[in-house]
């Protein structure tokens, strides 16, 4: 089954009431389906910005993603239902391990080694799970069920997701401490490989999850090899091969880039694409073209 296109706009900026309202109303004018907030210190709180994005426009809203590590699973429960039922039941629950360990660190918290936050990470999901699905619970989302976007690269995390998550995030990221915000870019052939393991694991419920993808750079260029070669030497040192070739990476022609979206979902199925505010205007002329299709 071929889903039709759905486009996400995170947005990374601390708003003010005014600006986010407007910039709000902007993100849905240009065609995205869901506006979505990070959780990062130093940035905005996820859920406030969500309900006031839904009280002025029809958007759809998501944390992309949270850290699991930092919440409470009763009082993240909390917090979720609420927001659901204040924006109507139009909220997206993200969720992942977290990475940034200078972030744990400055909540007191140790982030422990993958293994520690993917085991967070499973129970969290099965406690918030559990209390969603709980007729005594309050609050009570209006969505039943919740819907849940599990998020991460590792076999254990996509296991999670294919048994329980509504939507797979693919990240195309794997920690490294030594890299720049702590994530470095996998190669073609093990984002392939992650996408063809989740196909694996989640058998059955194939049809059931929506495939996501958190897009690294959309770049409008009619000189796309120079464009790929300024990536390489200011942000990417990587070889020139595996940046021209990343689904990760859009970059050519308004053109150029609608195929290489399309091949996105033809090759891995996958048809939720995410691109952060820095890369909103860049993608908006593919969102009017394959917006729905």
């Amino acid at each position: 089954m071929t889903r039709p296109f759905r486009f996400g706009l995170g947005k990374l900026e601390i708003p003010d009431s005014d600006d986010w309202l407007k910039s709000s109303r902007q993100v849905e004018d240009e065609g995205y389906d869901i506006l979505l907030v990070p959780d990062h210190l130093g940035k905005t709180a996820p859920f406030p910005p969500l309900v006031a994005t839904a009280a002025v426009t029809g958007l759809r809203v998501g944390t992309g993603v949270l850290n699991s590590g930092f919440y409470h699973p009763p009082l993240l429960a909390r917090d979720a239902a609420t927001t659901d039922r204040l924006t109507g039941g139009r909220l997206e629950l993200g969720l992942g391990t977290g990475y940034a360990h200078p972030e744990f660190h400055a909540l007191g918290l140790d982030p422990g080694t993958p293994k520690d936050r993917v085991d967070r990470l499973e129970a969290t999901v099965a406690q918030l799970i559990s209390i969603f699905s709980a007729p005594e619970s309050v609050p009570a989302p209006v969505q039943k069920p919740m819907p849940l976007l599990i998020a991460g690269n590792g076999n254990r995390v996509l296991r999670l997701a294919a048994e329980y998550a509504d939507i797979v995030g693919f990240i195309g990221m794997r920690y490294d401490p030594t890299s720049p915000g702590g994530l470095r870019l996998i190669s073609t052939e093990e984002f392939a490989e992650r996408v063809a393991y989740f196909e694996e694991v989640v058998g059955a419920r194939s049809a059931e999850v929506e495939r996501n993808l958190l897009i690294q750079a959309v770049v409008v260029t009619d000189d796309r090899d120079a464009a790929i070669r300024h990536i390489q030497q200011t942000q990417l040192p990587i070889p020139l091969e595996e940046l021209e070739r990343s689904p990760l990476l859009l970059i050519g022609s308004v053109e150029q880039i609608i195929g290489q979206v399309q091949e996105i979902r033809d090759r891995y199925g996958i048809s939720y694409l995410t691109v952060m505010d820095a890369h909103q205007e860049a993608f908006r002329p593919v969102v009017e073209v394959l917006a729905g299709k």
